[in-house]
């Protein structure tokens, strides 16, 4: 007998499953990455490659993750639902052929303006020499600016033709390629390798590591992109009716998705006026690379998910998929980041320390860097789920909404920061917390905005979900907070080996306790992902894609 088809709920979850595992691969490389750089070179050094990445990587959040692919992958797959395939291919030469060009300008005026935009970010160092050494690792890296707009285009397109699996691994290609190649060529270029300490040149291998990792992420893409039907070669018909959409998507898309980014770029600016001054850099960057784990692993996922399902249900006359479709999502991102956030506030300082506290990174660097945690995990949430509804806006093509929202919250953080840091002289927490503050407004906002424009977004069935939840986050928050009283208490005294050892039990304990609550309490979204893994479970070889 033929199985049942699959629920769409179920296949969301299962699509989302598939590349929250693919995104687990680069999240946990990107972690190794920084632990690497952070043990080797000292929070300082660290805080200045941050600083040097931090406008190529904020390009690649806007753009890999960001604008030009939202912007994208709404007009390419609406143009393959209405005009077919080959209308869509020829969309994306066209769009290659721009981003590739212009991104290729924007990188050689990055390079060219390299020392004054360095002094502009970082005001408060007082080291001329840290300046200088961050300028020249930027002018390294500027080039990666062209290799990831081309790499967001490549990942649209196969998302837009339900190819999930691959572009969201290859990201793990680009950290794979960060740390083999820089340590690599560390080891060749700097002569304190052997003492573990390495210096300016090692740095600087690191960097040229950065754009050999872009270029990894791009190829391992390609061959997938080509079994799906697209055939490359330069296209400059720019005027086309397809790229004036993209753009005109886009440029609002654009300032939207920057508020988080800009936040960021605010908190960098100020934190230079900090105490920390240059590691300042590194106990913000480093937490949010653990915020980053859970927003890429179920958040970015979701999205990745979500935004070629809703750009379909967009063309048609009736709203209802597209709110049940949305309202599923949200429901769905806030079940599997709650007590992601929860875990990591009430665990920080042994997560912290456990995965940074080596070589160079002092137990000061530590404790600075858990306290900006807890608050970054408070903003995980939030920031998941504005993964999942901002897009949503531009499919409605209400691309002005996310805009004016995001530059009211990048002005309110702007504010919150100048009183934190130049009148109540707070450290670096503050600018965490204004950071994680302002997404929460971000996200209710636009959650109220979209609720409107859609009449309704299934609110009763969150707030079901969300009650069902709640006794199961209850005994989440227990449980970790009996391991710490308990079992973690000599923490301190342990070795490497044993904190390695008890921190994952501890965690993966508290995740099983979470999940039979919720299995317990019959929260919807448990069930549709224990669908979705016995789905996967019982399909026949045969029916397996490579590409799903």
């Amino acid at each position: 007998m033929a199985q049942a088809a699959p629920t769409l709920a179920a296949q969301q979850a299962r699509s989302t499953g598939v590349v929250s595992l693919a995104i687990l691969c680069s999240r946990l490389l990107g972690l190794a990455r920084d632990q690497c750089l952070n043990a080797w070179f000292g929070a300082s050094m660290a805080g200045i490659f941050t600083a040097a990445f931090r406008t190529p990587n904020m390009l690649r959040d806007l753009f890999a993750e960001g604008a030009l692919s939202t912007a994208f992958v709404t007009t390419f797959s609406r143009k393959m639902a209405q005009e077919g395939d080959e209308a869509a291919w020829q969309l994306g030469r066209k769009m290659l052929s721009l981003g590739l060009c212009f991104m290729t300008l924007l990188s050689c005026a990055g390079i060219a303006v390299a020392p004054w935009l360095v002094r502009l970010l970082n005001p408060g160092w007082q080291n001329p020499h840290s300046l200088e050494l961050c300028t020249q690792l930027a002018q390294v890296m500027y080039p990666f600016i062209a290799i990831i707009s081309v790499t967001a285009l490549v990942m649209g397109m196969l998302n837009a033709k339900r190819v999930f699996f691959v572009p969201a691994v290859a990201s793990a290609f680009f950290n794979l390629g960060c740390l083999s190649t820089g340590a690599l060529l560390a080891w060749w270029m700097d002569p304190q390798w052997s003492s573990g300490k390495l210096g300016e040149k090692g740095l600087m291998a690191f960097a040229i590591g950065t754009l050999i990792g872009g270029a990894m992420q791009l190829l391992v893409q390609w061959p997938s992109l080509r079994r799906v039907g697209f055939r490359l070669h330069a296209d400059f018909g720019w005027r086309d009716s397809g790229v004036r959409e993209v753009l005109h998507l886009m440029w609002p898309s654009l300032i939207a998705a920057s508020g988080t980014q800009v936040s960021v770029l605010l908190n960098s600016i100020f934190a230079s006026y900090t105490p920390g001054q240059e590691a300042a850099s590194a106990w913000l960057a480093n937490a949010q690379r653990l915020q980053q784990l859970p927003l890429g692993l179920f958040g970015v996922a979701v999205s990745t998910v979500t935004l070629p399902l809703l750009s379909r249900l967009a063309t048609q006359e009736s709203l209802d998929p597209f709110r049940n479709a949305l309202a599923r999502g949200l429901r769905l991102v806030l079940f599997l980041t709650l007590p992601c956030a929860l875990g990591l506030s009430l665990l920080a300082t042994e997560i912290v320390d456990l995965l940074f506290g080596h070589g160079r990174y002092t137990d000061a660097d530590v404790q600075a860097t858990a306290a900006a945690l807890q608050a970054y995990a408070f903003g995980l949430v939030f920031y998941a789920a504005i993964k999942v509804v901002q897009p949503a806006f531009y499919t409605l093509n209400k691309r002005f909404v996310p805009m004016l929202v995001s530059l009211g919250i990048v002005a309110l953080n702007a504010v919150c920061n100048s009183v934190s840091v130049f009148v109540l002289h707070w450290d670096h927490r503050a600018l965490a917390w204004c950071t994680a503050i302002g997404l929460a407004l971000n996200f209710s906002v636009l959650y109220f905005m979209m609720r409107r424009r859609i009449e309704g977004l299934e609110g009763r069935l969150l707030a079901n979900s969300l009650l069902r939840l709640l006794p199961a986050l209850l005994v989440l928050a227990a449980g970790a907070l009996a391991a710490r009283h308990w079992l973690l208490k000599p923490w301190a005294q342990w070795s490497v080996a044993t904190q390695a050892l008890m921190l994952p039990l501890v965690i993966g304990g508290i995740a099983v306790l979470f999940a039979l609550s919720c299995h317990w309490l019959g929260v919807p979204e448990a069930r549709d992902m224990l669908e979705a893994l016995r789905r996967k479970q019982g399909r026949s070889p045969k029916t397996t894609t490579p590409e799903s």
